[in-house]
């Protein structure tokens, strides 16, 4: 990106956040909503707050990452535990399952925003998160959630580069969404499922030395692996192939499949708008 530009959108970045007071920064731990933390504390200091919400959903390791990444900041950081796991329309896993996590998360800020003194809620979405199917935005839309990346006309490749001129450790960071998202819509998110995701993903990460793949859990207790397609060859080789198969199905998964066109982030949303075992399209 152009330097003039990056330094254009950064200082729209913090006149925005300065603007809306005291800021509550749902924080992840991925680089978009670290670089809008790292924002909120040069714009508000000690007038943001990064909340980082805990449930079954939350990749391992994520935590203490966003613990790490706040105490880096300087922000001060807040734990929410929420319970979307307790929200039968958030188990049964619609196509827009998200809306229903988002919104918990929101009613919990806004009712400890008393409590923290807090005027704005902001979130990490972009420019880039606008072209997919986000029903969590919905949810911003009805807590009156501010995007000041959106606004400030960021797109992912500039959060990057920012992250990255800023010195955060994390510009480089895969995405890492919940848990959640692994599991195949209509099929029930329960905290068994998410948990033998995240222990599949664990061991796959570790035995190829990949950081960027997912483990869809579709139906019928069946692992579908998506990996970058130069790590292709070495999962499928007879030694790996064969650990991955013994160890997957020792976490629950009865049959494990290798996606053939590889690693594609969000890959269910291919699903929005067409008819799926659900019986309709998702809410447009």
């Amino acid at each position: 990106m152009d330097v003039a530009d990056l330094a254009s959108k950064e200082e729209r970045l913090l006149e925005l956040l300065r603007s809306y007071g005291r800021v509550a920064v749902a924080f992840s731990a991925g680089v978009d909503s670290t670089v809008v933390a790292a924002a909120a504390f040069r714009a508000c200091g000690d007038r943001a707050l990064a909340v980082t919400a805990v449930s079954p959903s939350l990749p391992s390791g994520e935590l203490a990452e966003a613990q790490r990444l706040a105490a880096l900041i300087g922000i001060r950081h807040e734990i929410l535990r929420t319970d979307e796991f307790s929200n039968p329309d958030y188990v049964r896993n619609p196509f827009n399952r998200c809306y229903f996590c988002k919104s918990t998360l929101y009613q919990h800020v806004l009712e400890n925003a008393s409590r923290w003194q807090v005027d704005a809620i902001v979130n990490g979405a972009n420019l880039d998160d606008l072209g997919d199917y986000r029903p969590g935005m919905q949810a911003a839309t009805e807590f009156r959630v501010a995007s000041p990346l959106v606004e400030a006309g960021f797109r992912k490749d500039d959060i990057r580069d920012l992250a990255r001129k800023w010195d955060l450790p994390i510009w480089d960071k895969p995405a890492s969404p919940c848990l959640s998202s692994r599991i195949a819509y209509g099929l029930e998110v329960t905290p068994e499922r998410v948990r033998r995701v995240d222990d599949a993903e664990a061991f796959l990460r570790k035995l190829l030395s990949c950081n960027e793949l997912r483990v869809r859990h579709e139906f019928n207790d069946l692992a579908r692996i998506e990996v970058p397609l130069d790590v292709l060859p070495r999962l499928t080789a007879a030694a790996t192939r064969d650990a991955v198969v013994e160890r997957l199905r020792s976490l629950g998964f009865k049959s494990v499949t290798v996606d053939l066109q590889g690693f594609r982030s969000g890959s269910f949303n291919q699903l929005v708008g067409l008819d799926t075992r659900l019986g309709s399209s998702p809410p447009q």
